[in-house]
This record gives C-alpha cells, structure tokens and sequence, in this order.
C-alpha cells in the first residue's frame, strides 16, 4: 500500500468551488453569462502565475469593467468549504499511511483554502499549477507529478471531477477516478484496496 499515491484535485473534488457559484452571484450573474463576458485567459493565467492578483482583477471582464474587487474576494474565499462527507474519507487514507498530494489548477489563493480548510493534515499541497507553471490537462503536468514523486505512473492514483483531466492522467498510464460524489469515491478507493468496506469493518 506504501508504494502507492494518491493525487487529489482540490476544486469541486474536496472543496467547493466558487468559481461556479460565488462568483457569478457576486456579480447578479449566471454562470453563462460571466463565462460569456470575462477575459477569456485572465483566470487560466493567474493559475499559471503569468498574472498577479492585481492583474488578474483588474482584466477579470473583457471590457475591463470596474467592480468591488474587496467583496469579490470576500465573496470567492467565502466559500471555500470542504465537500460534505470528504472528511472521513481523508481520515481513513491518512490511517493507511499512502501518501497524498493535492494536484490542482489554482492561483496563489490555494493558501487560504488551506488557512480555512486545513487540507495540509491530509496531504501536501505539491501539486498547484501556480507553482508548477502547468496546468491540467497538459500531459507535461502528470509528466512533472511522475518525475518529482520519483514512482512509476501506474503507482498514481489521480482523483479528479473533471474528464478531461482523467483521460489525460490514464494516457499516460495513471490510474484516474472520476469524481462524481463521496458514494462511489469511497467504492473505487475501497475497490483499490484503499479503504476498507463497511461489511469489514
């Protein structure tokens, strides 16, 4: 079980992520319409760390608009919460001593995340594209997560809610599961030997 690592995604994997809820709000937006009128690469860009906080803000919208950019933080950081039921799921990996890093697309604000989550308890925050300088899905990304951990790509297993991310993983021979809820993450980990089944414990 030691030889093994688990790499979890961090938005909408283990913590709820504004970006699909928050932030639209914020504005009195809908999702389609924020998406419709921010820059197209100011987000992707500060999770790059080709941007600082500032510019970031200042280009969030085409147009360059203006807007409260103290209650947009408010209102982003706000809500960042650990998923209901991801918890327990945390604790009992830590228990079985497999290593855990978080491999995640996100700007320099993954730090209050963990100031608000303490997700460090479970796992190092290795991973972060603001850091790599790569982002999900580039396969130089997994590549980079293989090489640092210094373990074959079959020992990894990718944790993440997005497709895309896990059909770029098992390309390069990861072993990825979809996030989709606590139900069946716990299954897959128990199905991996992971976790134990409830009927065993």
């Amino acid at each position: 079980m030691s030889e093994r690592v688990v790499l979890f995604d961090v938005m909408d994997t283990l913590v709820h992520d504004p970006f699909r809820v928050e932030m639209p709000a914020f504005f009195g937006m809908t999702l389609a319409q924020m998406m419709q009128e921010k820059h197209p690469r100011a987000w992707i860009e500060f999770e790059l760390a080709q941007r600082d906080e500032q510019s970031f803000l200042r280009d969030f919208f085409a147009d360059g608009r203006t807007f409260d950019c103290e209650g947009f933080r408010d209102a982003v950081f706000g809500g960042y919460r650990l998923i209901e039921g991801i918890e327990p799921i945390l604790h009992e990996l830590r228990q079985t001593r497999v290593p855990m890093h978080a491999a995640s697309n996100y700007p320099p604000w993954f730090r209050v995340i963990e100031e608000r989550t303490q997700l460090s308890r479970f796992l190092a925050w290795t991973f972060v594209s603001c850091e790599l300088g790569i982002r999900k899905p580039d396969p130089a990304y997994f590549e980079a997560v293989v090489a640092r951990l210094g373990v074959s790509a079959e020992a990894c297993i990718f944790v993440d809610d997005q497709p895309r991310n896990c059909d770029a993983a098992r390309a390069l021979g990861l072993d990825a599961i979809r996030f989709v809820d606590v139900i069946s993450l716990r299954r897959a980990l128990v199905e991996r030997g992971l976790l134990v089944g409830s009927d065993r414990r």
